[in-house]
């Protein structure tokens, strides 16, 4: 009765938090879908040059974030179903997700940790490249391109040495109180970035912590159903004829 008490507890457990999984695996989907296909960062990556980074990882984090989320939502069906079948075979195939995506979360925390600027410095270097050439006059689609951001992001401008923006934001700047207070778009975009970075680290460390816990539960259980078949079958004989 113990065994099997226990294993009702971890199926318990274990259907809660594939149920979590899942919704963090759909959340994923949606973060990355938004950051990829958004405004914002759209604009930052259809500018940004070859040599520029930015372009990069905006791809690269997209297609991450998509196999991060159909990891961990097959992690999420396949516990699932073991914990109703009782299934030996789904059980270490729940685990083997659990783990792959828990592989796959740590280089990305630590990337996220490691180069909390490049992303950062990365789309003001856009912004000072589109900037420059529009003081610059040497090209009309680059305005064009200035006049987006600064619709995109709500700012205007930015605080140049040269002291001569004046022209540059009066035919950029959309009007409103952004071109009124005269907000610095590298401001803006710094701000803006680090709400959607620590949104990010917020649900890739909810995510570790929630992969940690499937891995040890698929674990427990799998133990279990195997201890669970040895004791049913510890004792029984076929008695076969002569």
């Amino acid at each position: 009765m113990g065994p099997r008490c226990g294993m009702r507890t971890t199926k318990c457990q274990l259907m809660v938090t594939s149920l979590c999984v899942m919704l963090l695996g759909l959340s994923i989907a949606t973060l990355s879908t938004v950051t990829h296909y958004g405004l914002h960062f759209t604009l930052i990556s259809n500018v940004s040059l070859e040599s520029n980074s930015y372009r990069v990882i905006h791809h690269a984090a997209f297609y991450f974030g998509i196999c991060l989320s159909m990891t961990l939502i097959l992690a999420a069906l396949l516990s699932s179903t073991a914990t109703v079948r009782e299934s030996p075979c789904l059980t270490a195939g729940g685990f083997f997700c659990f783990a792959l995506a828990f592989w796959g979360l740590i280089p990305a925390a630590c990337w996220r940790y490691t180069h909390s600027t490049e992303v950062e410095d990365s789309m003001m270097d856009v912004y000072d490249l589109v900037y420059e050439e529009v003081r610059r006059n040497t090209s009309s689609f680059r305005r064009h391109e200035l006049t987006a951001i600064h619709e995109a992001f709500l700012c205007c401008g930015k605080h140049s040495p040269f002291g001569d923006t004046a022209n540059i934001e009066s035919k950029t700047c959309p009007p409103g109180p952004a071109r009124d207070a005269g907000q610095d778009c590298l401001q803006e975009i710094q701000d803006f970035l680090k709400k959607h970075m620590d949104f990010v680290s917020t649900i890739l460390g909810v995510t570790i912590g929630f992969t940690v816990y499937g891995m040890i539960l698929t674990s427990f259980l799998w133990f279990s159903i195997h201890f669970s078949n040895n004791l049913d079958r510890k004792g029984k004989y076929i008695l076969r004829g002569r």
